[in-house]
């Protein structure tokens, strides 16, 4: 099989992006960070959604992002925002700086070590918060970066990566998943949850996530209603 890896989140996306990634045929590799993101529940979810998926090696990096600050995902001080209008223009202080840059360019070191032309990535232009690492955009002009700035594009090994569900809505993503035969229960999405995992409902994941279920005309398996 082709080795490819796949950015995991434990997130509903990025679930479905490796899925997808599967489908087609590839060997996963399962690439997953603690950043100094607010809570550790996405590492447990991770762990489980890359158990559920058979990959042949999960790595988890600690790399402290919250050092840097700038984001309300990694530092206690900056709320998450709550009932925001998710399509609202701006871009939110959820955004945390340069993290997928970052965490594609670890991705894209593993993969030369792996021999892999291939990097999956669950990033979305349409069902999402404004980041602006989530663009077409970024996606190709990484693409274009990691032809000159490792030995395997240099020697005419192109790295690929794949944005699967770029121009997918939520619900079209559900859908996808579901036919896919995704547990979405094993995901968590909300970026300031409870201890005891309970999502808070408010913040723009959450929304995003119910919002989506319900479109696609299925319950949440995780039980996560949107908070009135």
């Amino acid at each position: 099989m082709t080795p490819a890896v796949v950015l995991l989140s434990g997130g509903l996306d990025s679930y479905t992006a490796a899925a997808v990634a599967r489908r087609d045929g590839f060997e996963l590799f399962a690439l997953s960070f603690r950043y100094g993101q607010r809570h550790q529940l996405e590492i447990e979810s991770a762990r489980r959604v890359a158990t559920h998926l058979g990959v042949s090696r999960h790595l988890v990096l600690d790399l402290d992002l919250s050092a840097i600050g700038g984001s309300s995902l990694t530092s206690p001080d900056i709320p998450v925002p709550r009932d925001r209008q998710v399509d609202a223009t701006g871009i939110p202080s959820t955004y945390v700086p340069a993290r997928n840059t970052i965490f594609l360019s670890i991705a894209l070191g593993w993969a030369e070590v792996l021999g892999a032309s291939d990097i999956f990535i669950g990033v979305n232009a349409l069902d999402y918060s404004g980041y602006p690492d989530c663009r077409p955009e970024f996606i190709h002009a990484f693409e274009r970066l990691a032809r000159v700035a490792t030995r395997a594009g240099v020697e005419g090994r192109a790295l690929t990566v794949h944005a699967p569900l770029m121009r997918m809505t939520k619900a079209e993503i559900i859908g996808l998943g579901m036919a896919l035969g995704l547990d979405y229960g094993l995901t968590i999405s909300c970026y300031d949850p409870a201890p005891d995992g309970a999502p808070c409902g408010h913040c723009d994941s959450c929304q995003l996530r119910a919002t989506g279920f319900a479109a696609a005309g299925v319950p949440d398996p995780a039980g996560r209603p949107l908070a009135r």
